[in-house]
């Protein structure tokens, strides 16, 4: 039997955060090896493992597998997440693509901004997510009157958009105060047992970004 998949990155969210929720999601377990110093990620670099010399990279099935898209699209369509045929495939790879434009701007063009560039990169999220994605997702739901944005199946969509409104909520707490049929998605994608266990303390998902995270990507990964 083939181990448990192996996490290569730094001890905090970056493109890596959403591949440790859809393993869980997926009831995988899967350990980490933290790339603590720029030595480190040297190493990998240098022992020919990072096809592009750059992390995050999972080790899983027999392959290092690199490039975030390629690894959860591997993730979802081997744990039945990737939709029936290629139609819910496309809606599923149109809504994730939306919600990861989403995510982007919450990355390091939030977490390098000075306080007052902080505040201006925040209002400017709420603004994206309330009028161009979130009002997307909340007549998906509303047109099709089903649970899941997919095929009436759980999905990679629903993993991906349910860490994008919590990333959102850190930011602005009553950010769904408009879109009911998203705070009942919301709930229901949280209570799905393997999504519940990883939101529970102690998991490994990753917390907010703090100042001292902050300083220690910019010194391994030189920015």
């Amino acid at each position: 039997m083939a181990g448990k998949p192996k996490l290569y990155y730094v001890n905090g969210r970056g493109k890596m955060e959403s591949i440790r929720w859809l393993l869980a999601a997926a009831g995988v377990e899967f350990e980490e090896e933290f790339i603590e110093t720029k030595e480190d990620l040297e190493k990998l670099r240098s022992d020919g493992v990072l096809l592009f010399q750059q992390v995050p990279m999972v080790e899983i099935d027999g392959m290092k597998m690199v490039q975030t898209r390629a690894i959860l699209s591997y993730i979802a369509a081997k744990h039945n997440l990737y939709g029936k045929d290629l139609n819910e495939r496309t809606l599923i790879d149109m809504y994730v693509e939306g919600t990861m434009d989403l995510m982007g701007l919450m990355g390091l063009p939030l977490m390098l901004q000075t306080p007052e560039g902080k505040a201006k990169q925040i209002a400017l999220i709420v603004e994206r997510a309330t009028t161009r994605y979130f009002p997307v997702y909340e007549k998906i739901l509303k047109d099709h009157g089903q649970n899941f944005l997919v095929g009436n199946q759980f999905s990679w969509a629903d993993v991906h958009l349910l860490e994008a409104i919590l990333m959102t909520e850190e930011l602005k707490s009553d950010v769904l105060s408009k879109f009911t049929l998203l705070q009942a998605f919301k709930t229901r994608i949280s209570n799905i047992p393997t999504i519940k266990k990883f939101l529970q303390p102690g998991s490994q998902r990753k917390p907010p970004p703090d100042d001292e995270f902050v300083a220690k990507i910019k010194k391994i990964f030189n920015i």
